[in-house]
């Protein structure tokens, strides 16, 4: 496409006409067919929480986040009051609808209202949530309120460059890899190069199906195993 240019045959960006900025998250909760999420309350979710990651059999999953892992409820509720109390990271609890217990979070950060970009961080599931068609509905129903509740133009993902699951899922989901921003950020006393990923709102209209698709029940056989990949689906409608 030819670039558009200005009156001095400057090459300018795309026209956004009529753009309004886009909505603040509230405090309303998603529901999904296997999922709810909502914001985290610490009478509510502490225990589910700490239940659900003492399942692991070891710390490994805390590598690449600032905190945890946590040695007793007591630390684990003294770090979720502090997350409940934050507007910006705005964390949630992924509620299992099959048991009512939480069992991970998320949250929703570095919120641009005004340019319509918005990020998912802070992504902690449990050994009860990996996996599991909750926690692939988690991500479609934050997909649906970015684009279509909220309207924002821009949704990112940014990981440790070196998290290599953390990678993985953001290429599964959609997200294009965009690059390595450098030396980006100094925790736990070492290093971060961060990996940026991103949808972009002309391209979630083409993941909202595929992932309406994976998550239907005639994509799972009767022991629960998916017949179709969602990459598989992603890709045709690209």
């Amino acid at each position: 496409m030819e670039p558009r240019l200005n009156e001095y045959a400057q090459p300018i960006g795309a026209p956004v006409p009529d753009w309004q900025a886009a909505r603040l998250p509230g405090s309303e909760p998603l529901v999904g067919r296997y999922c709810r999420i909502e914001r985290v309350d610490v009478a509510r979710h502490a225990e589910d929480l700490y239940e659900a990651y003492s399942a692991a059999t070891d710390g490994r999953d805390w590598t690449y986040l600032a905190v945890g892992p946590f040695q007793s409820l007591d630390a684990y509720r003294e770090h979720l009051t502090k997350a409940a109390a934050s507007a910006d990271p705005m964390h949630h609890a992924v509620i299992d609808l099959a048991t009512g217990k939480a069992v991970g979070t998320l949250a929703l950060m570095r919120i641009d209202a005004g340019n319509g970009v918005i990020e998912v961080g802070h992504v902690t599931y449990s050994p009860h949530l990996k996996r599991t068609r909750v926690a692939t509905e988690a991500m479609a129903l934050l997909l649906k309120y970015v684009f279509d509740d909220l309207g924002y133009r821009r949704f990112e993902w940014k990981c440790d460059s070196l998290n290599g699951p953390s990678r993985s899922a953001a290429q599964r989901y959609g997200f294009t890899f965009e690059g390595i921003f450098r030396q980006a950020i100094v925790y736990r006393g070492r290093n971060r190069d961060t990996a940026w990923y991103s949808i972009i709102n002309s391209e979630y209209p083409a993941l909202r199906k595929a992932f309406a698709q994976w998550l239907d029940e005639r994509n799972f056989d009767a022991e629960g195993n998916q017949r179709t990949r969602l990459a598989e689906l992603i890709g045709p409608q690209r």
